[in-house]
């Protein structure tokens, strides 16, 4: 939605608020209205970035008065706020969902494969213009404010952590990984997936995702290389090891 769309939908009539016999919105209605003004925010917010955004201009596109947004978010920077845990939350979805799938699946698979299905995942949904946006938006408002530097290490960073040590716990027990602390394994993964394409997004280059995922493939093997367990060393070694010629 550009700003065009934007002014065009603030042109339409306000829509009124199912209310209860007391005057107030009903449960239902209020989460709706907090989730449509969530949106318009996420949409402005990207649009205009966060300082030429205001609570006056998102009150006028989500039709809602001025008082109800100041009464629910204090200030811009409580709404920022609300709408970077979604998105946070958006941004584990892959990773946990994709991690999930990994535990279930058939012990036949490499372990260089299920990370690399982790890792599209993640790559898939980091490497959007998006998502991009908001990282260079955190960046840029976590010196001034410095609970959003904390929200996205407490609701963001740690939690990818604590889902991919869950998975590296589960390949150490599997004897497919040998690493002696999977929550600093779990830290240095993360980095090598989606550390070089955070740090382009903080520097406005945008990332194309076939090139990202050559360079997580590669820098996946190379994790690897020191973090294999005693089965999989044995597979490789197997796998590499160079055939003989039959004795004749």
């Amino acid at each position: 939605m550009g700003l065009t769309a934007t002014k065009t939908r603030t042109a339409a009539p306000r829509r009124e608020v199912s209310k209860s016999r007391g005057g107030r919105p009903t449960k239902s209605a209020a989460i709706e209205r907090d989730q449509r003004l969530i949106e318009v925010a996420t949409r402005l917010f990207l649009d205009r970035g966060f300082d030429a955004t205001s609570l006056d201009a998102v009150a006028e596109a989500a039709r809602v008065s001025k008082p109800t947004v100041y009464a629910r978010y204090g200030d811009k920077r409580g709404l920022f706020t609300a709408v970077l845990r979604r998105e946070i939350a958006r941004w584990l979805a892959p990773l946990s969902a994709a991690a999930e799938t990994q535990l279930g699946s058939s012990s036949d698979i490499s372990v260089e494969q299920r990370l690399v299905e982790i890792g599209r995942e993640m790559l898939t949904f980091t490497c959007g213009p998006d998502a991009m946006a908001f990282s260079r938006m955190m960046t840029s408002q976590a010196i001034n404010f410095p609970d959003i530097a904390k929200l996205g290490k407490e609701e963001g960073w740690l939690k990818a952590v604590a889902t991919t040590t869950r998975f590296f716990d589960h390949l150490v027990a599997q004897g497919a990984l040998g690493v002696d602390d999977t929550t600093i394994a779990a830290e240095v993964f993360l980095d090598v997936v989606v550390g070089h394409t955070h740090r382009m997004a903080t520097f406005g280059t945008s990332m194309e995702l076939k090139p990202a995922e050559k360079r997580m493939r590669a820098a996946i093997k190379l994790f690897l290389a020191g973090a294999l367990g005693p089965a999989d060393r044995i597979k490789d070694a197997a796998k590499n090891a160079p055939r003989r010629r039959p004795s004749r």
